[in-house]
């Protein structure tokens, strides 16, 4: 599979693609060592291949040579360079949605993830880099084989231990260092843990026989140069030699280097405290990072107080066994890939794995638990970033529930709690895949299980897949009967009154809606679902011409909002607030209101928040007087909705905004003119039509009046207002909470 030779396309091509991209490699938090001659070579190969595989064995620096490599020829790739890292995914089912996540796509819709990837990156110039993907190695293969087949522009640089082993692929062996550029590392890694420190003559013969001793295998070394915290050079090297006598067995056939570094991380473990090793074991149970409050109640216990892991982790960090990482939600901590292999095999030696995973997951279920209620609350944005770094741990919490039948219930439950994080950060795709796993075996019709069912139906609803909602929401509401479940009678009802308005029916909507707000009131709900309802309740009857009712709605739905410090159902409140302020001739209001929704959904990756505010915004635009950005806006808007699901849910009340915008925008600007705007916009990822449409404001984005809305002015003055009184009025809005 040969490679293009066109790096970019021409940038003043219309149909061409944005001349850059931000890519999601790490940061180099050490410096890269030697590998000048690897690096020269494999630049040379992905000038001539579009898959090109770096193999070796565990430790030999695959990963930091893939990542070097890519940064270097980063800028070549004009829609980016995309890492993919895949140690911490068990499941093969969950492969396509890493990837997704690698892509940083938002997909809302019911299509299978890998249309998703496929549909996005068949005419984009990138680079995907895939690493650890060993142990997922036929449905990897697979999946790379039809992206390089429909995507022609794109590359593929993978890193395992193993080749892909499909048509097309060039491989690259990679060797240990040499003894210069191992020597290099290890003195580079030595002053890591003693600043300043220069070898001797003498000790630079004991480096040098080091560093052969250990095949030049990176972990090996790093992991002998932390010792020099405490030990000489000339220390290392007899305590080495213990251990090779100890420890040079393995399995038969096993390559030499492999033994090799069996036996460097199995001195390194020989030479911990017992303590140490015991925390090493129990760490191995993680799914990627982790932080020191879950470290401590998970590993902690009578042989290792909770209070003492925070002082053994630190002695594990000096020690290379353990890295930190710095991100969002503070310091977290990860064990090497090989590393942690070899802690999981001492654990299940000693007896302990089965404990010690129970234990991950009932901390998991408990963080789930604190995230749902957080979500009602000013730290929302704070708990859709602490379930985004710890999504790799959920999963397994999830697969470790599954895997007996008396424990499925416990999958339901988390899948079912995790539901603001599926519905509310842009994560339907991978919810569904969840949803309908936990499902699948059978399970009493308890709590748990109902909770699944409504979440389920909601992603559904989501997603445009009517059937699917309807099914599992009927489910939910039969089975709340029978059980008398009024909370989750509740949810179905709700449910299915957000089903009805996205297909236009909208008394039933309304009636449902009400009906749903009078069933939460009386089991006393007060969350984002309940306000949602409100938002949803108010948007039907917007539609249904009364925007002074929803209005006042959304008034009340924004001052809980601020009073709570919710902000995500406040973005769709003041999508409401927008809509109806535009219909009372108050464009600048509306754009006002669309830049907070905008700014919000961003937040939480919410993309069906941010394209039905663009497809709002392109309104207000054309109506100030800017019909060409207006054109721009439906674009963008456009090239998100696959993404999303069917556009505007193929609903004529959610779709009238966009067709009252294209009439007027065609008639002021040509039907010509206008298709070239749309094309503009279209080549836009998200994130800069976002940026552009919160920069931007048509040439009347300061004036309102009467004469200025896209419809004659419906009501009252436009604006936030309290209700006179917070009694029910009717409208749907709540007595008191």
């Amino acid at each position: 599979m040969r490679r293009l030779q066109d790096p970019c396309p021409n940038a003043d091509d219309p149909d061409g693609r944005p001349a850059a991209a931000t890519g999601s490699l790490p940061a180099e938090l050490n410096p890269f060592v030697g590998r000048e001659d690897e690096l020269s070579e494999l630049s040379g190969l992905l000038e001539e291949y579009r898959l090109v595989t770096v193999a070796g064995v565990a430790g030999v620096g695959k990963t930091r040579c893939v990542i070097r490599l890519a940064a270097l020829r980063e800028k070549r790739y004009c829609d980016g360079v995309l890492l993919a890292e895949l140690s911490a995914v068990r499941d093969p089912d969950l492969l396509e949605h890493a990837l997704i996540d690698a892509v940083g796509l938002t997909d809302h819709t019911s299509r299978p993830p890998r249309t998703v990837l496929v549909e996005h990156l068949s005419e984009r110039r990138t680079l995907l880099v895939i690493d650890g993907f060993e142990h997922l190695v036929d449905a990897c293969a697979d999946l790379v084989t039809e992206l390089l087949r429909r995507a022609p522009r794109l590359q593929v640089l993978a890193a395992g231990r193993r080749p892909l082993r499909v048509d097309g692929e060039r491989t690259f062996p990679l060797a240990p260092l040499s003894d210069r550029d191992a020597v290099e590392l290890f003195t580079e890694r030595a002053r890591g843990v003693r600043p300043g420190w220069d070898p001797t003559p003498g000790e630079r013969a004991s480096v040098l026989e080091l560093c052969r001793r250990l095949d030049g295998i990176p972990l090996a070394l790093e992991l002998a140069a932390g010792r020099l915290r405490a030990l000489s050079v000339e220390q290392v090297l007899l305590r080495l030699d213990d251990r090779f006598r100890l420890l040079t067995g393995g399995r038969r056939g096993a390559p030499p280097r492999h033994q090799t570094l069996r036996t460097a991380i199995g001195w390194s473990h020989e030479l911990c405290t017992p303590e140490q090793r015991l925390l090493w074991a129990r760490l191995s149970v993680f799914a990627g990072q982790f932080d020191l409050e879950a470290a401590e109640y998970i590993c902690g216990g009578v042989d290792l107080p909770a209070d003492s892991v925070l002082d053994v982790l630190d002695e594990l960090l000096a020690q290379s066994v353990v890295e930190r990482e710095d991100g969002p939600t503070g310091a977290r901590y990860r064990l090497l890939d090989t590393v942690s292999e070899y802690g999981a095999q001492w654990l299940a030696a000693a007896g302990d794995a089965p404990r010690l995973r129970r234990r991950h997951r009932d901390w998991f279920l408990g963080l789930a638990t604190w995230c749902e209620l957080d979500w009602f609350s000013p730290r929302q944005a704070e708990v859709a970033a602490r379930v985004d770094s710890e999504l790799p741990n959920l999963r397994r919490a999830m697969e470790c529930s599954m895997e007996s039948p008396d424990e499925v219930h416990l999958a339901q439950y988390l899948a079912g709690t995790l539901w603001f994080y599926w519905a509310g950060c842009g994560r339907l795709s991978e919810g569904r895949y969840w949803l309908d796993h936990v499902l699948e075996e059978p399970s009493p019709h308890d709590a748990a299980r109902l909770k699944v069912l409504w979440v389920l139906g909601y992603v559904a609803v989501l997603q445009g897949d009517a059937v699917g909602a309807i099914s599992a929401l009927q489910e939910c509401r039969e089975e709340a009967e029978r059980s008398g479940d009024a909370t989750a009678l509740a949810y179905a009802v709700h449910r299915t009154g957000c089903l009805a308005i996205v297909t236009d029916d909208l008394p039933r909507a309304e009636e449902l809606l009400r009906e749903a707000l009078g069933r939460y009131r009386e089991v006393g709900e007060l969350n984002s679902n309940v306000l949602m309802a409100q938002v949803e309740l108010a948007m039907a009857v917007a539609f249904l011409g009364d925007l002074d009712a929803a209005a006042a709605i959304c008034d009340e739905v924004r001052e809980i909002c601020e009073d709570h410090g919710e902000r995500w159902a406040l973005a769709y409140a003041l999508y409401v607030l927008a809509y109806a302020a535009l219909r009372r001739g108050r464009p600048a209001r509306a754009r006002q209101m669309l830049g907070e929704c905008l700014t919000i959904s961003r937040t939480f990756n919410d993309l069906l928040g941010t394209v039905l505010s663009l497809e709002l915004l392109a309104l207000v635009t054309v109506v100030e007087g800017d019909a060409g950005e207006a054109a721009v806006l439906q674009g963008a808007a456009e090239g998100i909705w696959p993404s999303v699901g069917l556009r505007l849910f193929g609903s004529a009340f959610y779709g009238r905004p966009r067709a009252e915008c294209e009439e007027r925008a065609r008639r002021e600007m040509g039907s010509a003119a206008y298709e070239d705007g749309l094309r503009v916009g279209r080549r836009l990822d998200t994130g800069t039509a976002v940026d552009r449409a919160l920069g931007g404001g048509g040439p009347g984005a300061a004036v309102d009046g009467p004469g200025a809305g896209g419809a004659p002015p419906a009501g009252g003055p436009g604006g936030t207002r309290r209700p006179a009184a917070s009694r029910m009025t009717g409208r749907g809005g709540p007595e008191r909470w």
